[in-house]
């Protein structure tokens, strides 16, 4: 297990940052009682832990740590940033395609789950990647399918919110299925740039 004395200066900055933006959220969460995002919180905590106790495993570089962290703080900051009548991940960004309801594109709602499933795949990327024996091509297929499974575990902790908590931001069947789409979308983009111009 990781201790924070054998952690590079790179990391350490990954790390506070990391709980810095945990603590403010969770101070303002708490603030304003916001239970589904305390949820949100717990699971965060447990993932930076999970994350720096296994760097002597992963080697995750400095991009994907801090892609990670950048991540976390745009989810916090989604659900709680008011902008007009609502929050920054109901914010419509573009009137790309509107079908009213939940059907529109584009969110910033969206734009996050590109970015944030476009880093898991590039963690899983170089998670697997020393341990490869095949080509380049179907490494970055593989850390793509990894990708989109972690985006399918995203929904269901969100589905497990919705079951937890009488009133979320969650959203529905359209929403679920966008969410799915756009992860696919970072996802699929950051596989096809690894596969063009990343190491193995």
């Amino acid at each position: 297990m990781t201790k924070l004395k054998d952690l590079q200066r790179g990391e350490l900055g990954v790390v506070g940052a990391g709980i810095f933006s945990i603590l403010v959220f969770s101070v303002y969460f708490l603030y304003i009682g916001n239970k589904e995002f305390i949820w949100y919180i717990g699971v965060m905590i447990g993932f930076l832990v999970l994350l720096f106790a296994t760097l002597p495993y992963t080697k995750l570089s400095l991009t994907s740590l801090w892609g990670l962290c950048l991540w976390g703080l745009l989810h916090m900051a989604g659900g709680s940033v008011q902008v007009g009548d609502s929050v920054l991940y109901a914010w419509k960004i573009l009137p790309l395609l509107d079908r009213g309801g939940e059907f529109y594109i584009l969110k910033f709602d969206q734009v996050v789950h590109a970015f944030g499933f476009a880093v898991a795949t590039l963690v899983m990327f170089e998670i697997i990647g020393p341990r490869w024996r095949g080509s380049r091509g179907l490494l970055s297929f593989v850390a793509f399918l990894a990708g989109m499974g972690l985006g399918a575990l995203n929904e269901i902790v969100e589905f497990a919110a919705v079951l937890v908590f009488p009133a979320t931001g969650v959203g529905g069947y359209y929403n679920t299925g966008l969410d799915l789409v756009f992860n696919m979308l970072g996802a699929g983009l950051i596989a096809v740039s690894l596969y063009l111009y990343g190491k193995k």
